[in-house]
């Protein structure tokens, strides 16, 4: 039980200060702010962050660890370049849906992340971004994936478009967060795959959530 108020209580944390930071800014809130809004006391915030920083850090790794590991999880359950990187693309996509506000804040506050917190989450966008060039790369080698295919640029392009939905994406707007990366997973295996390495029929059992239509290509 106790176990599980500590557990309670860091959430609460991390879900008032994203508030607070996404509305303020990190230097214009204190550990002080967020002990009241949380309800806690100092001696509660400090037993779960040694900072403000790390509480900070905290924040961007929590979605990066996640894409992360799914996309690690993708990687190691398929062993088909295509189906690696539409399980990639969908569950990348999705984060932007479940870790909303810590990209929010990320985005807006990232700069504030002492070096070594930035350090360590670099280290995991460069796995990520890693897991997405091997993946490219197998594509290619395996005639699925077009042979004048630039992975790097490829690579960065996807990372890109993708990293820029939270610009716009809504979770009230007119197509949920599946739909959504089904429509990037379409528009993504029509830019890298040949046209004569799968079949119609069978792309288009690959877009599971995407509306039925004439996926020739």
């Amino acid at each position: 039980m106790k176990g599980g108020f500590r557990t309670d209580l860091r959430k609460k944390i991390i879900e008032e200060a994203l508030i607070l930071f996404d509305k303020h800014g990190f230097h214009g809130v204190t550990v002080n702010q967020i002990v009241d809004k949380t309800g806690t006391s100092k001696g509660g915030f400090y037993h779960h962050f040694t900072s403000k920083d790390e509480l900070l850090y905290v924040i961007h790794d929590e979605f990066i660890t996640y894409a992360l590991e799914k996309a690690t999880i993708a990687n190691d359950t398929y062993t088909e370049p295509v189906k690696q990187l539409q399980a990639i693309i969908k569950d990348f996509v999705k984060t932007f849906d479940l870790y909303k506000s810590h990209i929010s804040v990320f985005y807006q506050e990232n700069i504030y992340l002492k070096p070594e917190y930035e350090i360590r989450i670099k280290k995991k966008r460069d796995q990520f971004k890693q897991i997405m060039i091997n993946v490219l790369w197998e594509g290619k080698k395996a005639g699925e994936f077009r042979n004048d295919l630039s992975v790097e640029i490829t690579t960065m392009a996807i990372l890109g478009m993708v990293n820029w939905t939270y610009k716009w994406y809504k979770q009230s707007g007119s197509k949920s967060i599946d739909e959504i990366s089904s429509i990037y997973v379409d528009l993504i295996l029509r830019a890298v795959l040949k046209t004569d390495s799968i079949s119609a029929d069978t792309y288009s059992n690959l877009l599971l959530n995407t509306v039925k239509k004439d996926f020739s290509i």
